[in-house]
């Protein structure tokens, strides 16, 4: 419900990303939640919002 108000504005998700066997990286989310998120009433009872993503194993 409340994905409307998140607003990314820079993620690594918006470019393609190699990742080598052991290689660490640092993959930084920069977001806002737009402030009119308080004041609508269809985000009653939205305590928490969850950013998530999933890797995976792509085959050359």
């Amino acid at each position: 419900r409340a994905a409307i108000y998140f607003n990314k504005i820079q993620c690594f998700c918006f470019e393609e990303q190699t990742l080598l066997p052991g290689e660490q990286i640092d993959m930084p989310v920069f977001f806002y939640i737009d402030p009119e998120f308080e004041t609508d009433p269809k985000m009653d009872g939205v305590n928490n919002i969850v950013l998530s993503y999933t890797f995976f194993k792509v085959k050359e």
